[in-house]
């Protein structure tokens, strides 16, 4: 079992290397693994205005969203905030600018290439903003680089799906987070079982839907690892949007499904949002 999980591991840190280089996925040509070629588009699909999108470092957006959390999360000035799975920075750098100088965004990935990348981007966006409030850590979800109750708001799009081991990110999660502290996620969850098929696709897999579990699991993951005030929001028009895109990767998956289906008959975008008990 845990050689499979670093299996799986690895084919995602592959897969992800690849964009961040910018020579497409480990699947094939496309640019992205969980957003179709044109990012901006993707991003103005799932929430993302054009005045947020034109604050960023060229290159910070690759396409990979399925959400927005940044607007759920209710930032406010001075808190901590950090992102899992942080690719060129593209949320981070959106976080640093609601929690301002007083406060700190932090991006965590396990891709070396995704980490150099927005670290040069970060520069760009010092120098832009004049803001000196950002930083990007190396490491995984599942043991994630920081302190016990160290942070206010912890904030994801569409990676929590690529871990193999997803209870233990809830519980590093919640472990991170400082009482009272709050979860701002956008993933891509399923509303039935994947055809054998798909489950078993590589392309499925770096594709953010293969990795995908089933909406009531990820509410008892959550619920087992001590949350509390869940929201859990299905917004199925994203998935639609998705199933329109020519894209390389996309259409490897879609045609995996039986005769008929839709890719939004199995997967939904899910706006999950919770907190840790306390003050």
């Amino acid at each position: 079992m845990t050689q499979d999980k670093e299996h799986l591991r690895e084919l995602v840190r592959k897969g992800y290397a690849a964009i961040a280089k910018g020579g497409g996925s480990c699947c094939g040509p496309s640019k992205s693994c969980c957003g179709g070629g044109d990012a901006a588009g993707v991003a103005r699909a799932v929430g993302y205005s054009d005045a947020e999108l034109a604050t960023l470092p060229e290159g910070a957006d690759m396409g990979l969203s399925c959400g927005n959390p940044g607007a759920i999360a209710a930032l406010q000035p001075g808190e901590v905030a950090l992102d899992l799975g942080s690719g060129g920075g593209f949320d981070v750098f959106l976080v640093a600018q609601k929690v301002g100088p007083a406060g700190r965004a932090i991006g965590v990935d396990m891709t070396p290439e995704m980490v150099g990348k927005a670290r040069r981007n970060a520069e760009v966006f010092r120098r832009r903003t004049g803001l000196d409030n950002v930083e990007f850590r190396l490491g995984e979800i599942e043991h994630l680089p920081a302190a016990d109750a160290s942070v206010d708001v912890v904030i994801s799009n569409c990676v929590i799906n690529l871990s193999p081991e997803k209870p233990q990110v809830w519980r590093e999660v919640f472990r991170v987070l400082k009482p009272g502290g709050r979860v701002a996620v956008s993933d891509l969850a399923l509303l039935k079982s994947l055809p054998d098929a798909v489950q078993e696709s590589v392309e499925a897999l770096v594709g953010c839907v293969a990795g995908a579990v089933l909406v009531g699991e990820t509410e008892a993951m959550m619920k087992g690892a001590g949350f509390v005030d869940l929201a859990l929001e299905s917004k199925p028009e994203y998935i639609e949007s998705m199933s329109q895109w020519n894209d390389p990767l996309y259409r490897g998956i879609i045609e995996k499904f039986p005769a008929g289906a839709r890719l939004a008959d199995y997967v939904t975008s899910l706006s999950i949002a919770a907190r840790k008990p306390g003050a």
